[in-house]
């Protein structure tokens, strides 16, 4: 059966075939209804499970939330509760330390002066001491003025010795009579304070754990809490999304029979479209395969020539077995001189079974790649230069370490001699290192794209340090270099370090390329 063809519309054409006899009777009784879900459904401009959803969502976000500002008020009100008490404590100690070493350095000193007397020793740096020790104890006891440690009977004695231990070593005889018992009874009454001390930490963390137990019971209350209503939350969420899926469920089973046939050409729709009958022709398409193919008409066949040659080729090859299920046909490049915008372009081409008039036809997809072509060689250069670079990287670290030992060397180097000749020849080694390690960071981000540096200099004075970095090659090759440079200073703006790097290796190439002398 033979077709006139006909030029294409912009819109393209639709193939359909219409239903059997016995369909169509069933389809008819609930087209109204189907036609009415249709239509509410494309008024929609959300899925309708979103709204239970979204409040279900919403729900929870506000019980952890909740649940959360519990948590830290429950925290809080136990750092509160503990601080303070921490915190006095912890002066306590602060203090009870800072005092003993202070008494038992001034009891050192006092029995120092007292054993430099009955060696009859000089006693200046034995008193200069003992008076450091003296106004170090006497700046620790206004601390003991202020509350807690005013409340306390201990640290109120506490205190009295330690003023009466100071006056006694005022007097070296005093201190042989009476130094002895004082610090005596200071060390009994730490020792007293000390044990207190034990007993107020033991409280503080008995009224801690008891805070922390207590606030841990209303966090798991709370906890359940929010777990039950979490449950509820999600089971209710599910109920609704369940019936709403039913509903849409039935109202797609009703509708699905009429779509059947577009759903098909829905299905294979990638890019450009094209629906041919067992004998090759094109039944219809849609405006992109116009486009690749602006000599194409309805009714034409494929083998009537009227593509380029590989572009003929393409669709000759899709159309040369006949296919079951959607099929991947291979990736195909069109020359610039095979499609109507004179470029390069790459298509992914795909055939899906397709019944027209009781025939087996088939749907041609063109999918045009040509971007994701030219990045994915984009990608794979980019995957390489970071191996590489990864590579580089990996040697250039093992260069550096070394170079940060004849660095040190070098600079020990330095430090050992005057000689100007040995120093001239150490900055030549060390401008040969800054050098190597300007080439390792050059290998190490060769890979990355590098701005330049730019900074005003003299090229000469470039010239003769990049002349100094290679002279170990003039004296091995025994070449002589003559500088003929301007008399005025050449003076811009360039990047010092990879200019330097060009004529370095423009030097180390024209040396090795001379013969020797």
């Amino acid at each position: 059966m033979s077709q006139t063809p006909r030029e294409p519309n912009e819109e393209g054409e639709v193939v359909y075939r219409r239903l059997p006899a016995d369909e169509q009777d069933a389809v008819e009784g609930g087209q109204a209804k189907s036609a009415a879900a249709a239509r509410a459904q494309a008024e929609r401009k959300y899925a309708p499970t979103l709204k239970p959803l979204a409040v279900g969502f919403a729900l929870l976000l506000g019980i952890v939330f909740g649940f959360g500002i519990v948590s830290v008020r429950e925290l809080e009100k136990v750092e509160s509760g503990t601080s303070i008490l921490l915190l006095q404590h912890t002066e306590k100690v602060r203090l009870f330390l800072s005092l003993h070493a202070a008494a038992s350095r001034l009891d050192n000193e006092a029995r120092a002066r007292g054993a430099a007397e009955s060696r009859r020793e000089f006693m200046p740096p034995v008193e200069g001491r003992l008076r450091d020790a003296r106004g170090e104890l006497e700046k620790l006891l206004p601390r003991l003025d202020r509350p807690p440690f005013t409340q306390h009977e201990n640290w109120r004695t506490l205190r009295r010795q330690l003023v009466d231990l100071i006056e006694t070593t005022r007097d070296p005889e005093n201190y042989s009579l009476n130094g002895y018992a004082r610090f005596r009874d200071i060390d009994r009454q730490l020792e007293a304070i000390d044990a207190d001390l034990d007993r107020e930490q033991a409280e503080v963390n008995q009224q801690s754990e008891a805070l922390e137990s207590q606030s841990s019971k209303r966090v798991r209350r709370w906890w359940v809490v929010a777990l039950l209503v979490a449950a509820l939350v999600i089971f209710a969420t599910v109920w609704e999304v369940q019936r709403r899926y039913r509903h849409e469920q039935q109202s797609m089973d009703e509708a699905r029979r009429e779509r059947r046939f577009s759903t098909q050409m829905l299905e294979g729709m990638v890019s450009a479209v094209a629906a041919l009958d067992a004998r090759a022709r094109i039944r219809s398409a849609n405006t992109a395969f116009f486009e690749i193919f602006p000599q194409a008409t309805i009714g034409i066949s494929v083998y009537d020539k009227f593509a380029a040659p590989e572009a003929a080729r393409m669709l000759e090859a899709v159309i040369s077995e006949q296919v079951k299920k959607a099929t991947y046909r291979g990736r195909w490049l069109l020359e610039a001189a095979e499609t109507s915008g004179g470029v390069h372009r790459t298509f992914d081409v795909y055939s899906s079974p397709l019944e027209i008039d009781g025939e087996q036809g088939q749907i041609v997809t063109l999918v045009d790649v040509s971007e994701a072509v030219e990045a994915e060689a984009v990608l794979r250069r980019t995957e390489a230069l970071a191996a590489v670079g990864q590579a580089s990287a990996q040697v250039a670290h093992e260069i550096k370490n070394p170079l940060g030992s004849i660095r040190l060397g070098v600079s020990m180097l330095r430090d050992m001699t005057d000689d100007e000749e040995s120093l001239s020849t150490i900055d030549l080694v060390e401008r040969g290192i800054d050098h190597l390690n300007k080439l390792v960071a050059d290998v190490t981000n060769f890979s990355r794209q590098q701005l330049l540096s730019r900074t005003e200099f003299n090229l000469h004075q470039l010239l003769d340090s990049s002349v100094d970095l290679v002279s170990d090659r003039v004296r091995d090759k025994q070449t002589e270099i003559k500088r003929d440079f301007s008399r005025e200073p050449l003076r811009g703006e360039w990047d010092e370090d990879q200019l330097r790097q060009v004529f370095v290796n423009l030097l180390a190439n024209a040396i090795d390329a001379s013969a020797a002398g």
